[in-house]
C-alpha cells in the first residue's frame, strides 16, 4: 500500500464530521439497492447527532477515523459490553461499522481498518471479534472470509421499514495473524 494510513480515535467534538461521513459512506454503499424512503428513515434514526453523541460518550463504543495522507477517508465503530447490537458477552468485540469513501475503495484501506480492529481486539484480550453484514453484500462477505471470519448465524436489520437479514460472522482472536492483504 502506497498510502500512509493513520487511525484517530474520535471524541464528542468530532460528532458533526462523523455524522457527515457516516451519511455519505452509508448512502454511497446502499442507495442503489434500497428505496430513498427507507434510506432516509435509517439515516435519520442511526446518524442523528444526539444518538451519535450518546455513542461517542459511551465507554463501550469507540469510533476511529481512518486517514490517508491527512484526509479522512473512512471510519469504524467498535462495540463492547452492553453496546453490542446483540448480547454476545464481555469477551467478544463487535465491529458494527466499517466504511470507506467510494473513491478510496480498492486501495486496501478496508484491509488496514480490519487489521486495526483485530489488533484492537487482541490487545484488549477479547477472544472473538464479530460483525453483521447484509446477506446481499456478497463482496463484503467475501472480504471478511479472506480474513478468516466465519458465519455463525443471522439477525434482522431494519433499514427504514425494510426488514433485512444480516449474516453474523466471527473471527476467533487467539491464534489469528493479521498479515492478510
Amino acid at each position: 500500500m502506497h498510502n500512509f494510513v493513520v487511525f484517530r480515535k474520535l471524541n464528542t467534538g468530532d460528532v458533526k464530521k462523523l455524522r457527515a461521513l457516516a451519511i455519505r459512506t452509508f448512502s454511497e454503499k446502499f442507495t442503489e439497492d434500497n428505496t430513498d424512503d427507507n434510506l432516509e428513515k435509517y439515516i435519520t434514526t442511526a446518524f442523528n447527532e444526539e444518538k451519535l453523541l450518546t455513542e461517542l460518550k459511551s465507554a463501550d463504543c469507540e469510533f476511529y477515523f481512518t486517514l490517508v495522507n491527512t484526509n479522512v477517508v473512512g471510519y469504524m465503530k467498535l462495540n463492547s459490553g452492553n453496546a453490542q447490537t446483540e448480547p454476545m458477552g464481555n469477551e467478544m468485540l463487535e465491529l458494527e461499522r466499517i466504511y470507506v469513501l467510494k473513491e478510496y475503495q480498492g486501495k486496501k484501506i478496508g484491509s488496514a481498518m480490519l487489521k486495526k480492529a483485530i489488533t484492537f481486539a487482541r490487545d484488549r484480550k477479547y477472544t472473538c471479534i464479530w460483525l453483521g453484514v447484509w446477506e446481499e453484500n456478497k463482496a463484503a462477505i467475501a472480504f471478511y472470509q479472506r480474513f478468516g471470519f466465519e458465519a455463525f448465524g443471522t439477525h434482522d436489520f431494519m433499514l427504514g421499514n425494510d426488514r433485512q437479514t444480516d449474516v453474523l460472522m466471527k473471527l476467533e482472536i487467539e491464534d489469528h495473524e493479521t498479515n492478510i492483504s
